[in-house]
């Protein structure tokens, strides 16, 4: 990334969907402008977790306008994700498909770690170096996060299941607000909380911080209210759910501080923080000018710098599950080569599909530590249910495709479910990963030799030194074993 360049976060959040535009100065991010509009998705899901489509022509509307002011952004430059509601939606991935069409961007589902690892990310890189621990809290429309952390990492990550949008349909659908809806609101809170309590408790923190636009509200209401100096205490947040329980309804809250848009979710985010509070023991918190967003922007500046978390985080697989890194690395280095002798015929050279590929044939043994028998199924399933850090859903999705298809029969129905355009790139890659792993059968230290792959459409033809198949008789057995499987996908081995 060039100095001075401009990069861009998109937060498709459940509530609110946000965009700050920066610029990459001398290795930090200085923000230029940030959007944000109330689409309220999670409002739009129905009994059957379906986003209904007058929520959809909302949410695309407002992406059209996000989309004019990162015209000029590179693509390689731009993130966007979605959260809770998208990771719920039944119709996700039809609606990412129409709203990636009016961004020009792909768009990443992250899951609920995932997210609170990028909060504390942007949490952290706002405020000054406190020497300690932070507990961090953001409560947006359909999930809460806590996160612990030191410095700039996360330690301890947790999304609850718990919004603003979700609460106020649970406790307050009707607009009113009453004495009993708000005890509700509150104990189911704290129910929440419960079950991370004592690990949190025994890890303990420093300083407390809330984050995103429901607490920032909150604490408006304690400072411009006079309850408080800065940030928001227990009692600040007492004294003002007796006020909201008073005013009866959304519609007649009259709170000095509040916005007007604020208005319909007060209630549910209010309820929710006073049950964290309680719950944690938290009696004082200061609230945070960067989350999500400026988490992503510097993540993303981390991909830049080599300092991507998603390495740390396959490296953290391989250890944490005995991968041999012989053999790890061995299968890499020769998928690698063998990728390149095919990239640009077989339209391979995206970025994106290379990391895919590296990662794949380093944790494609993954699943040993499970079983021998089937260990690709056990790779694949722990690479897909995994909280990985830095990896997307779609990420982790198409890594563990990869590992399930290195061995055996070739996984065409869970390939059938990716979309036409991804469907052909990731067989393809695929294929590859099958070809070194079947040339490294043997865990041999013995370097392979010169070899020579090339791609011709559906056919592949890979040629050795003359005779030395003939010396290596066992490689010749698992390459004619490998042309059958190739045929299963309307694909040729050609092996000379």
């Amino acid at each position: 990334m060039r100095q001075g360049e401009q990069l861009a976060a998109i937060d498709l959040g459940s509530n609110s969907f946000h965009m700050v535009v920066a610029r990459q100065d001398q290795g930090e991010v200085r923000l230029l402008e940030g959007l944000s509009e109330k689409v309220q998705l999670g409002s739009g899901l129905d009994r059957d977790n379906r986003l209904d489509e007058e929520t959809q022509q909302r949410a695309l509307e407002c992406l059209a306008r996000f989309a004019q002011r990162i015209t000029g952004v590179r693509r390689g430059n731009v993130r966007v994700v979605g959260t809770n509601t998208l990771r719920m939606a039944r119709n996700a991935k039809a609606f990412i498909a129409r709203a990636e069409q009016v961004l020009g961007h792909d768009i990443e589902v992250v899951a609920g770690r995932e997210e609170a690892r990028l909060i504390y990310l942007g949490v952290a890189h706002s405020l000054a170096a406190n020497g300690g621990s932070r507990l961090v809290v953001d409560i947006g429309g359909g999930s809460s996060e806590l996160i612990i952390g030191e410095g700039f990492e996360a330690v301890e990550t947790e999304s609850l299941h718990m919004g603003c949008v979700s609460f106020r349909q649970r406790f307050f659908a009707d607009g009113r607000i009453t004495e009993a809806g708000m005890a509700r609101a509150v104990t189911a809170a704290r129910q929440e909380v419960l079950s991370i309590e004592a690990n949190y408790r025994r890890m303990g923190w420093t300083q407390a911080v809330g984050a995103s636009g429901t607490i920032k509200a909150i604490a408006q209401v304690c400072e411009e209210g006079g309850l408080t100096d800065h940030g928001i205490t227990l009692e600040a947040l007492e004294k003002i759910a007796r006020k909201v329980v008073k005013a009866g309804s959304a519609d007649a809250l009259s709170l000095k501080g509040l916005r007007e848009d604020r208005k319909p979710i007060f209630a549910s985010g209010l309820a929710i923080l006073l049950g964290i509070f309680r719950q944690l023991g938290i009696t004082h918190m200061t609230v945070s000018a960067g989350a999500l967003r400026e988490g992503l922007l510097y993540d993303l500046l981390g991909r830049f710098t080599h300092e991507d978390v998603r390495e740390r985080s396959v490296q953290a697989v391989m250890d944490r599950y005995r991968v041999e890194p012989a053999q790890a690395r061995r299968v890499h280095d020769t998928v690698m080569a063998l990728h390149r002798s095919v990239a640009e015929a077989w339209s391979l050279d995206d970025e994106a599909l290379l990391d895919t590929l590296r990662w794949a044939a380093l944790l494609h043994e993954v699943g040993l530590t499970v079983s021998h028998s089937q260990f690709h199924k056990h790779g694949a399933y722990m690479l897909s249910n995994a909280d990985l850090p830095g990896f997307s859903r779609q990420e982790q999705a198409a890594v563990a495709l990869l590992v399930r298809g290195h061995r055996r029969k070739l996984p065409l129905s869970a390939l059938s479910e990716w979309d036409d355009e991804e469907r052909e790139p990731l067989l393809r890659l695929c294929l590859l990963l099958r070809l070194a792993c079947r040339l490294h059968h043997a865990r041999s230290a013995e370097p392979l030799p010169p070899l020579s792959l090339v791609a011709d459409g559906k056919v592949l033809t890979l040629s050795f030194p003359q005779g030395w198949l003939e010396e290596h008789p066992l490689t010749q057995a698992d390459l004619e074993q490998e042309q059958e499987f190739f045929q299963s996908s309307d694909y040729r081995l050609v092996v000379i």
